[in-house]
C-alpha cells in the first residue's frame, strides 16, 4: 500500500470540509487542510517508530538491583480507531528486571510509539507490555491504562465521566498476587 501525497490528504480534508456543509474557500478554512494534515503527521507520528529499538539499549552496570521500576502517570494522547478521535489519559509502566534496566524515559516513548497510531485501548495496552516482554526479557511487566475515549465522551452516548481501564500483566506480576497488589497500590488502583 503506498502512502498518498500531501496535496491528496489535503484535497481530502477539503473534501470533508464540504461535506460538513461548509465552504473551504473560506477565510477561516482556508489553511485548514494544511494544518489538518501537519496535526496528523503529530497525532500519528507513532507509525514511524520502531518500539523495540526504543528499548535496544540497556543498562547492566545495576548493583544487582532486582525490584520494581515503575513509571506511572505517563500522559497518553492515541487516537481510536473507530472513530478517528482522541483517546486520552495515563498509563503505568512497571517491570522487574533480570541484570539489565532501561532508561526510563524509553518507557514513556514506548507509550507514545504505539498511542500515536490509530488503536484500541485493549491492543495498545498488550502492545506496550509484549514489547517490554520481549526486548528486556524481564521477570515481569506490568501495564495498566486509564484513558477517557473522545468517541463516548463527546458523541455517541454522550458519558464525559467514564473512563477505561485496561491491564496487561507477564512474569511475576500475572504469577505472583503479592508483586501485582504491590504495582496496584503504587498506582493507587483497586486491588484483588
Amino acid at each position: 500500500m503506498s502512502k498518498p501525497t500531501r496535496e491528496e490528504a489535503q484535497k481530502a480534508v477539503r473534501t470533508l470540509i464540504e461535506w460538513a456543509g461548509d465552504n473551504p474557500d473560506r477565510e477561516g478554512l482556508v489553511e485548514t487542510p494544511k494544518r489538518v494534515v501537519k496535526a496528523y503527521e503529530e497525532f500519528f507520528a507513532g507509525y514511524d517508530d520502531d518500539p523495540e529499538e526504543i528499548l535496544r539499549k540497556t543498562f547492566e552496570e545495576v548493583e544487582g538491583y532486582d525490584e520494581m521500576v515503575l513509571v506511572k502517570n505517563i500522559r497518553l494522547e492515541s487516537h481510536c480507531e473507530h472513530h478517528i478521535v482522541p483517546i486520552l489519559g495515563k498509563a503505568h509502566i512497571a517491570y522487574i528486571p533480570n541484570n539489565r534496566v532501561v532508561g526510563i524515559s524509553k518507557l514513556a516513548r514506548i507509550v507514545d510509539a504505539f498511542g500515536k497510531r490509530l488503536q484500541t485501548q485493549e491492543t495498545m495496552t498488550a502492545q506496550i507490555a509484549n514489547t517490554i516482554e520481549k526486548v528486556l526479557e524481564p521477570k515481569g511487566v506490568a501495564v495498566v491504562v486509564d484513558a477517557a475515549h473522545q468517541c463516548m465522551t463527546t458523541r455517541g452516548i454522550h458519558k464525559p465521566e467514564s473512563s477505561t481501564v485496561t491491564s496487561c500483566m507477564r512474569g511475576i506480576f500475572k504469577e505472583n498476587p503479592r508483586t501485582r497488589n504491590e504495582f496496584l497500590t503504587f498506582i493507587k488502583l483497586p486491588q484483588k
